[in-house]
């Protein structure tokens, strides 16, 4: 057999065996190119985490089927807008409002809630900062105006536990982050539980995640009515990968 032919053969066995249904409907999900669990992550190309499990719930009660797609931050915006990809998680109204200007957005209501504050070495913990790490791509809006005057330097990582470590080494006074990815990271991944502390004395914020369309605004709709209706299953989820309470 030539090899283009055993080729096409073994694309076409493959669609045969999988496992679609002929009324899914296939929606394309941006996802971030990032590992930031227990919400959501992309590690080893699949993606994982809490987000993950709430939504692929929705899609086998309403019969769609979920392709998540990975990419950066900031790409993930513009395909939004473009119609590049169906949804985007996680998202919210106060996100990226430039590069949402004159496009209809819908959004789901919160899937989860969120806190984002100062990892410190616990001797910093109630002392200023003047370098202050992040993850690329995220704006950390509780200091945007000591950024804008000067009074403090931003730093970008492309990885949470790169990020943690810095702080750790003494090399950004701290990271601003999610408190509960990073107490899992310096845990799980860095070997370093308590290493560092969030620092409630330093500006911080709360928010929630949703998803978001600009093309599928019945999709959020949806996804509104299910998490009503399942509100008892989807916090056993939450409280499975440990997201509710916030941070301790």
């Amino acid at each position: 057999m030539k090899p283009w032919l055993r080729a096409v053969l073994v694309v076409a066995l493959a669609v045969l065996a999988s496992p679609v249904r002929a009324d899914e409907k296939t929606l394309v999900v941006g996802v971030e190119e990032i590992d930031y669990y227990p919400f959501y992550g992309w590690l080893n190309g699949a993606y994982r985490g809490t987000a993950r499990d709430i939504l692929d719930a929705f899609a086998a009660a309403k019969g769609y089927r979920l392709v998540y797609k990975a990419e950066p931050i900031k790409r993930l915006y513009a395909d939004l807008v473009s119609g590049g990809i169906d949804a985007k998680f996680p998202d919210n109204p106060d996100w990226a409002t430039e590069s949402k200007r004159g496009v209809a957005v819908s959004y789901s209501r919160p899937l989860m809630d969120y806190t984002d504050g100062v990892m410190v070495l616990p001797g910093r913990a109630g002392k200023s900062v003047t370098t202050l790490g992040t993850v690329a791509g995220f704006t950390p809006f509780a200091w945007l105006g000591r950024l804008r005057d000067g009074s403090v330097k931003l730093k970008e990582n492309t990885r949470i536990d790169r990020l943690l470590r810095q702080v750790l080494l003494g090399r950004v006074d701290g990271a601003y982050v999610n408190v509960t990815v990073a107490d899992h990271v310096l845990g799980a991944v860095l070997g370093r539980p308590g290493g560092l502390v969030f620092d409630p004395s330093l500006p911080y914020s709360r928010g929630s995640y949703h998803l978001s369309t600009a093309t599928h605004p019945e999709v959020a709709a949806e996804l509104d009515s299910w998490l009503a209706a399942n509100a008892a299953r989807v916090a056993e989820i939450k409280r499975r990968y440990g997201v509710e309470g916030g941070p301790r």
